[in-house]
């Protein structure tokens, strides 16, 4: 696709999947925030996070402990930045009619933020069982990643019927061919 028209697909397009896709590039910034301020914290450069009056909410707790450093070396909050980065430019990625044109790019969106579903789910669970608190911004990012799968599934099974259609053309084709 040209660039100008995916320009112009992108911001004035309109249909279901893309306002749906919109929806999720909005919710993978608001996770992508979630991951920034937790970032601060966790490099020093706030030096407290403020809670919500509910008790299971102990963000400093969480976020200063040996579970928010376990992985990579690295405090979690950037790797978060990343992840729904990633996700964004997953649903950003195609132009209006990309489940016909490129099935493969809102499969692969929908992959993705299944993993991030499930994975968000099991640190929320480690969260818990480390430090009896929650972080209400990882949280938060959890239910982007939760809503982003409802929102990507229509487009995920439009995308997964437009490849099984070409792969029963294909078939036929090939089995006409061989008579």
């Amino acid at each position: 696709m040209e660039p100008n028209q995916l320009s112009q697909e992108l911001r004035e397009g309109n249909n279901p999947h893309m306002t749906r896709r919109r929806w999720i590039i909005g919710l993978s910034t608001l996770g992508g925030s979630m991951g920034q301020i937790v970032s601060l914290y966790q490099t020093g450069i706030v030096k407290h996070l403020p809670d919500p009056p509910v008790p299971v909410f102990n963000a400093d707790k969480v976020d200063a402990s040996n579970y928010a450093y376990s992985r990579f070396n690295s405090p979690d909050g950037p790797i978060m930045v990343l992840n729904y980065a990633l996700t964004a430019w997953l649903a950003a990625a195609g132009g209006l009619d990309r489940a016909r044109r490129n099935p493969l790019l809102p499969i692969a969106m929908g992959v993705k933020i299944l993993l991030d579903t499930v994975v968000s789910a099991e640190l929320a669970r480690e969260e818990w069982a480390e430090n009896k608190a929650f972080c209400e911004y990882c949280q938060v990012a959890t239910v982007c990643s939760i809503a982003s799968l409802v929102l990507a599934a229509p487009e995920v099974l439009a995308a997964t019927r437009v490849l099984l259609s070409r792969r029963d053309s294909k078939k036929a084709e090939a089995q006409s061919s061989t008579r």
